[in-house]
């Protein structure tokens, strides 16, 4: 099975899960999601793997949020998923795919599960 992480070097999450994956004798297919996020069908595919809903993806705690009035209700999925892949800073991380099963490593330690 090839596994696959939404990555970013600068976050001790996502490197603690790169690490977890790499203890476990996982060689993940790292994607470096700030440089190059993932396009539309990715994400909606991610979000659908993990059923959960844009809003639930987002990172409230940087600028960018309040910038772009994230929490005005009147936008839909596709505008929240557009805006997420202008703005990769916005998307949690890390994400980690193992064939069809998809989870955030928060705590890095939830990727063992993809192991089972």
């Amino acid at each position: 099975m090839e596994f696959m992480i939404y990555h970013n070097p600068r976050c001790s999450k996502s490197r603690a899960t790169l690490q977890v994956l790499e203890d476990n004798g996982i060689n993940p297919q790292v994607f470096h999601y700030l440089k190059t996020p993932p396009d539309h069908q990715q994400l909606d595919s991610i979000l659908r793997g993990l059923d959960k809903e844009p809003r639930e993806l987002l990172r409230k705690n940087g600028p960018e949020y309040p910038e772009l009035d994230i929490d005005n209700p009147s936008l839909g999925r596709d505008h929240l998923i557009e805006i997420m892949i202008a703005h990769p800073c916005l998307i949690e991380r890390p994400i980690v795919l193992a064939g069809d099963r998809i989870v955030i490593g928060r705590p890095p330690e939830s990727v063992l599960e993809l192991l089972n």
